[in-house]
């Protein structure tokens, strides 16, 4: 008992000396009291070790300790066991050895939302809708949705069989598919008419490579008749601070794009654009809402004090601190809060968040009907169109109208931002698309 009990003075003095040597090299009281209280650490384990109703791990008991330690800092300081670390790198890498499908769990089996284009899920023909029953034979009723998809992923050019019930078919079949590496998209564009649409989900190692080809992308389909770009940061809940540096940059041409400050003010560290704007001046409109937290919130912020571009929709999380993530023995890690972070203008955006230039509620839109609405054509007598039929372009306003106006009841915060995008290229020289 003991030797245990030596063990976890061991583990938790270096951890508690390690963080606060500062404090204890100013006062030998206070060096004291902190081994006063590891010494009753060790007493209270002794205590759960010995005389608790079930026998517990000595491991679990000590990962719980330390992870009670890190989460009363603050919400976003924890510890990361073998497996939490290994899922983490996972998310910032932004790809994994797997088969590419979007799934989730309904009546105990693992459905597909969609297969990830071009990856063996989509190559094999799996479909939405589909329902996987057993992995290489195992069924899957009984388990958690993690541990499906853990089953699922592994390293790459292994094979793995998967069990389908499809509507339609009257039987269960077995599909074989082969591992590949798969990329987690974070970012997703579209055309809106003239307006280029970029959806950044998340900050991982794979954002600013997207975003470049999205811009890239955007130009080519729109042509020269692009009239700007609305980045969609909803519900992004950030990620890599270098992403979100990167991100920023391609936007800006010069000046401080954020500042991180630790504890010691003298180690403070500022990042700065380089020349260089992806958009060739376009104009933005940066979405965002209560759901845009970390990393969203630099980019915002930036583009926002450098006038780069304008920022709409609701005030955003409010989530100014950094974390870094401390490798340990064992590989396992601390995700530890090691700085706050400024906007260029000096505002720290912790718990107060981004405030948009224009604030613009999500809102439910009902259109008129069209038989309710007065014009001159109603009128008893009013006089005939002398022109004959619609023209083409006629019919393309009426199909550009239709779909705006769908758009105001499906996405009312996107609406706003295209007509604002519209807005802004009717004033100023047109950028060289």
């Amino acid at each position: 008992m003991k030797t245990s009990r030596l063990a976890v003075l061991a583990l938790a003095t270096g951890m508690t000396i390690g963080l606060a040597s500062p404090v204890l090299a100013q006062s030998s009281t206070s060096s004291a009291e902190t081994y006063r209280l590891l010494n009753l650490f060790g007493d209270v384990f002794e205590q759960v070790k010995s005389k608790y109703v079930e026998e517990v791990d000595d491991k679990k008991l000590i990962e719980a300790a330390i992870n009670g330690m890190l989460t009363s800092l603050d919400p976003h300081s924890s510890y990361l066991n073998m497996d939490n670390f290994e899922e983490m790198q996972v998310d910032t890498r932004g790809e994994f050895g797997g088969l590419g499908i979007e799934v989730t769990m309904e009546d105990g089996f693992v459905k597909v939302i969609a297969p990830i284009y071009d990856t063996p899920a989509e190559k094999a023909g799996l479909q939405p809708g589909d329902f996987i029953t057993h992995i290489d034979g195992t069924a899957i009723r009984g388990m958690t949705l993690n541990d499906a998809v853990e089953m699922m992923r592994g390293k790459v050019n292994t094979d793995i069989v998967l069990t389908i019930i499809r509507k339609g078919e009257q039987a269960p079949f077995d599909v074989t598919l082969t591992r590949a590496v798969i990329k987690i998209q974070s970012v997703r564009a579209e055309p809106k008419d003239d307006i280029g649409y970029i959806r950044i989900t998340k900050f991982n190692e794979q954002t600013a490579s997207g975003l470049q080809r999205a811009i890239a992308d955007m130009r080519e389909e729109i042509g020269p008749e692009i009239k700007g770009l609305v980045i969609d940061l909803r519900n992004n809940p950030g990620g890599l601070l270098d992403q979100a540096i990167s991100v920023s940059d391609a936007f800006l041409d010069k000046g401080e794009i954020v500042s991180t400050r630790p504890r010691d003010t003298e180690n403070t560290e500022r990042y700065n654009a380089r020349s260089g704007d992806l958009s060739e001046g376009l104009p933005i409109v940066v979405l965002i809402n209560d759901g845009s937290a970390s990393a969203s919130e630099i980019v915002a912020g930036a583009l926002q004090d450098h006038r780069r571009a304008v920022i709409m929709g609701t005030r955003s999380f409010g989530k100014g601190s950094v974390q870094t993530i401390l490798p340990m023995p064992g590989n396992v890690a601390l995700r530890l809060t090691t700085a706050r972070y400024y906007t260029p203008s000096g505002k720290s955006i912790q718990e107060v968040g981004i405030v948009p230039d224009i604030i613009v509620p999500q809102a439910r839109v009902e259109s008129i009907e069209a038989d309710t609405r007065r014009s001159e054509a109603s009128l008893s007598g009013a006089l005939r169109n002398e022109d004959e039929g619609i023209t083409d372009a006629e019919q393309d306003a009426n199909s550009r109208r239709d779909e705006a106006e769908q758009l105001a009841i499906d996405d009312y915060q996107l609406s706003r931002a295209l007509d604002m995008i519209r807005g802004i290229s009717l004033f100023g020289p047109r950028p060289n698309g």
